[in-house]
């Protein structure tokens, strides 16, 4: 379905497939980060088959889109698609200590989060990685220099050494979501730019975790 968001006839479909609790409850879910249908089924307690004719409505509203994993190319997830949600996502709060941007190589997305973070929020933040790489991608500094955030001091570290209990983990890749142990972590399932190299890849992936960190940043407050 191709609908102008805009126009009466999608803001119509919109309010259409909000109008399922059921649905709403998806939107509500999605709202702090992805999930797999698997996930989203554990959540819900719903069957496969009702799960997938809630979340095909959904797509055809231009609500959510659903991609393939980087890490598990089996395994697909959901992403809540913001364009024309203004006002009708839950203001709901997030507390916690610290917020944990987590990704495997600890040299990209997960920095360039946590650099964000900082300059977004006044809640305490760092980052780590499963398989920390040997240093931060030239290219993770070069789009932060671009925006005016420097990475020339960070380098990326082992998880284990820089978790705390309370930490409010986000995991900014797919293969360390896929690889970490279920918990209630957020995950945010951002394309890798280190394995394309080329300064859109890093500007497209920077893009995208500035617009999740302003999200999430105006829902959570220090616990």
């Amino acid at each position: 379905m191709n609908i102008e968001r805009n126009s009466v006839e999608g803001r119509a479909a919109v309010h259409a497939a909000l109008g399922e609790p059921a649905r709403l409850r998806i939107v509500d879910l999605l709202a702090l980060g992805d999930l797999s249908p698997a996930e989203l089924q554990g959540e819900l307690g719903m069957a496969s088959n009702l799960l997938s004719h809630h979340l095909r409505t959904l797509e055809e509203a231009g609500l959510v889109s659903r991609h393939r994993s980087e890490a598990d190319r089996r395994r697909s997830y959901v992403r809540l698609e913001r364009d024309g949600m203004a006002g009708l996502l839950p203001a709901a709060a997030v507390r916690a200590p610290r917020v944990l941007f987590v990704c495997y190589a600890n040299s990209a997305r997960s920095q360039l989060a946590e650099a964000l973070w900082k300059r977004a929020s006044p809640v305490p933040s760092a980052s780590a990685g499963t398989h920390p790489a040997a240093g931060v991608a030239p290219g993770a500094k070069d789009v932060a220099a671009r925006h005016g955030l420097d990475l020339e001091g960070s380098r990326p570290e082992e998880l284990s050494r820089v978790a705390r209990l309370g930490d409010l983990l986000v995991a900014v890749c797919d293969r360390a979501h896929e690889e970490l142990p279920a918990s209630g972590r957020l995950h945010w399932s951002v394309p890798d730019p280190v394995g394309v190299g080329t300064p859109a890849a890093f500007e497209a992936a920077f893009c995208e975790i500035a617009e999740r960190v302003t999200d999430l940043s105006r829902r959570l407050s220090t616990a």
